[in-house]
């Protein structure tokens, strides 16, 4: 079965990109994927402190909820991660998981000594994000963060949904086709896993 998690970014619970993250679960899930949900929120994880223990083996030596994540990370096929935009970049939340994940690329690039530009993804990625501007390049940080982000997880960023001009509490849920889109992607990204294909 291919495993899949699902991460909420957002600092509310019921955000838009979490209704988004969740219609993309229910995607995977009718797909036939097993989905593991990480609500950050409700993780205690420090930020990377850049004490380099992970050089020793791979892994990150702060003993927090980090490890738990760490773990899951390094076993699925793919992941569904959804952040909101704060000046024009991820949530704080998104960015503790993702500097945390340092130790991974330590653990691919120092410790297992893999080739830089190697592009081999056996892993695809979702990233779902909302803005409340309509913004030109609202979206270019965070994009290009999560893209690095997930080649330390031998993870090709396969599709970005991106939603610009919505700011309120659930204001997504009066976008139909952006539920759908969701739903979709969800649902494409497990056949994508199966078969190798990209992103339509």
């Amino acid at each position: 079965m291919i495993e899949i998690a699902a991460v909420y970014g957002s600092p509310r619970r019921k955000g838009n990109t979490s209704i988004l993250l969740k219609q993309a679960v229910a995607g995977a899930a009718d797909a036939g994927a097993h989905v593991t949900e990480i609500v950050l929120r409700d993780l205690k994880m420090s930020p990377c402190l850049e004490i380099y223990g992970c050089k020793k083996g791979g892994g990150c030596v702060i003993k927090d909820d980090f490890k738990t994540v760490e773990s899951l990370l390094q076993c699925i096929d793919g992941l569904m991660l959804a952040s909101p935009i704060f000046f024009y970049s991820v949530s704080a939340h998104t960015k503790i998981l993702m500097d945390r994940c340092n130790s991974l690329w330590v653990k691919k690039y120092w410790v297992e000594k893999k080739p830089f530009g190697q592009k081999l993804y056996p892993h695809k990625g979702l990233f779902i994000s909302v803005g409340s501007t309509q913004g030109k390049r609202l979206f270019d940080g965070a994009v290009l963060s999560v893209k690095y982000f997930m080649d330390a997880l031998d993870m090709q960023l396969w599709k970005t949904l991106l939603y610009r001009g919505i700011e309120t509490e659930g204001q997504i849920r009066e976008h139909s086709s952006a539920l759908q889109e969701a739903y979709d992607a969800g649902f494409d990204l497990v056949q994508a896993l199966a078969n190798g294909s990209e992103p339509s």
